[in-house]
């Protein structure tokens, strides 16, 4: 039986060469996938924001004022009195980290005040840094292919697989943005939370209240005795001043700013802490040197196991300085008349 014929091996391989080459051209010819570009990361969320968004799904929105100051849209959280004529109007500053409805102080003291007849308005002030906020971290995404890792005699031998990676291999030579200094820093705080203060206030006037107290709750209460010093309204004749403090580096001291305000003031602090004692001695006697018409501290108790009853300690010596000590401000030309 004759043998069937078969082609050499050397003519099959021969064959299939041309597609081979065919496949690797069509392979060489897809463009290669660019890089996505890098997107600008967005700044973190101020926490004060943060709060202020949480209090605003929180609480009704009757309570709730957006108010314009510098540019910014701050939340303030507002209660008229439940009576009929009101007393006055309580402008209410938390401290630093601390919101507008905060357990310590601020908040017992807004909801507690109208039921004396005050109506109050919280603020939110911005955090107490005034350097600029890191940016948001970036999404990696996932890469579309595993490719494996060359060699350090690979990557010599075939250097950069393109210009871009080049680029990216060299140093980055831009000069860094030159860091606030701390009198800018100190500045650009100083006045969001003038402006804030400043929005406030006319708010209040639209209210036509008999009277204008500024409360400040921690460094709040600092806040609150520099826009005083610094303003002069003279629609505001009243500052309290509760568990002062004082912002690490910021000048000047509270117990040299506070005589200087011939208003009627009322500073409660917690005798039972040394460093709040000590400080509250400093502005007594700066206050006595000034000869400081109408300062009156209150030394109160701080019960750390029981912050209710300790609340309620605070509003009625509050209640009860501003039905004995509050004055009546005399109103500037541009605020309305009764």
């Amino acid at each position: 039986m004759p043998r069937a014929f078969r082609p050499p091996l050397t003519a099959l391989c021969l064959a299939l060469l041309p597609a081979t080459g065919l496949l690797a051209a069509e392979e060489s010819a897809v463009p290669t996938k660019e890089p996505a570009p890098v997107a600008e990361r967005a700044p973190l969320t101020e926490r004060s924001q943060q709060d202020a968004s949480g209090l605003e799904r929180r609480l009704p929105a009757r309570e709730q004022q957006q108010l314009q100051a510098g540019g910014e849209s701050v939340l303030a959280l507002w209660q008229p009195a439940y009576s009929g004529e009101s007393s006055g109007l309580v402008i209410l500053l938390p401290g630093a980290g601390e919101s507008a409805d905060w357990p310590e102080a601020v908040g017992p003291l807004r909801r507690s005040l109208p039921n004396a007849g005050w109506s109050t308005l919280s603020l939110t002030l911005p955090d107490p840094s005034g350097d600029p906020l890191p940016p948001r971290p970036l999404k990696t995404e996932p890469a579309s292919k595993a490719e494996p890792a060359a060699s350090p005699e690979q990557v010599e031998e075939d250097g950069p697989a393109s210009t871009e990676q080049a680029g990216s291999a060299e140093p980055n030579t831009d000069p860094a943005p030159p860091p606030l200094s701390r009198e800018a820093i100190e500045k650009t705080q100083s006045g969001r939370v003038f402006a804030r203060i400043e929005a406030a206030l006319a708010f209040a006037r639209q209210q036509k209240p008999k009277s204008i107290v500024l409360l400040g709750h921690g460094t709040g209460a600092y806040w609150a005795a520099q826009y005083l010093t610094s303003q002069e309204p003279a629609d505001v004749r009243n500052l309290l001043l509760v568990a002062a403090e004082q912002p690490v580096g910021y000048e000047p001291a509270l117990e040299e700013s506070l005589p200087l305000l011939k208003l009627a003031t009322g500073d409660f602090y917690y005798k039972d802490q040394p460093t709040a004692h000590d400080a509250a001695l400093l502005r007594l006697q700066a206050s006595k040197r000034q000869k400081h018409p109408a300062y009156i501290q209150i030394a109160m108790n701080s019960l750390a196991g029981d912050r209710a009853t300790e609340q309620e300690q605070l509003v009625r010596r509050v209640r009860g300085w501003l039905s004995l000590h509050v004055q009546a401000g005399e109103r500037k030309g541009n605020m309305p008349d009764s």
